[in-house]
């Protein structure tokens, strides 16, 4: 068929419920785009580093962290940078209600090594440029040593530019 005669060519009724159906298909695209995340939880997602200071001196750590808003989840990976120990983070969070990406929130998690067994509770507050808290290492289903940790974060979740 050539140009000249599809061009000649009326739209049939028959090809109406194809030629309204483009601007659908196009407008999914467009949406494709929206982010995942809420500017909270990209403001207060990614790698904070710093000291411990406690028992056995000063200890340099990086917190890997994400955070899923709806849910109060938290989730990440402590790094003792000492050691080159890595814990698994799993816990949750307080939010004030009607906070602003600025806010600073209450963190509770438990780490855990080689997934399943404890080894210890990160509490502190957190907010999009640091993270204040206290470690306690578990030690035979105790904690007992104990370290204050103040990390800045160093870098964003990918997108936060």
């Amino acid at each position: 068929m050539s140009a000249a005669y599809a061009a000649a060519m009326p739209l049939t009724p028959r090809a109406w419920p194809l030629f309204m159906l483009l601007p659908a298909l196009t407008g999914c695209a467009i949406g494709a785009y929206i982010s995942p995340m809420t500017a909270w939880e990209r403001a207060v997602a990614g790698t904070y580093e710093g000291v411990g200071v406690g028992g056995t001196g000063r200890v340099p750590y990086r917190l890997v962290l994400n955070v899923q808003q709806r849910g109060g989840q938290v989730s990440g990976v402590l790094t003792n940078l000492e050691s080159q120990k890595a814990y698994a983070l799993s816990g949750t969070f307080e939010r004030p209600t009607g906070g602003s990406a600025g806010d600073e929130v209450r963190l509770d998690g438990n780490l855990y090594e080689s997934g399943d067994k404890h080894r210890g509770t990160l509490r502190g507050t957190l907010g999009p440029k640091a993270f204040k808290g206290t470690l306690r290492t578990v030690l035979l289903g105790k904690e007992l040593l104990g370290y204050e940790l103040e990390l800045t974060k160093v870098t964003g979740q990918e997108g936060d530019k």
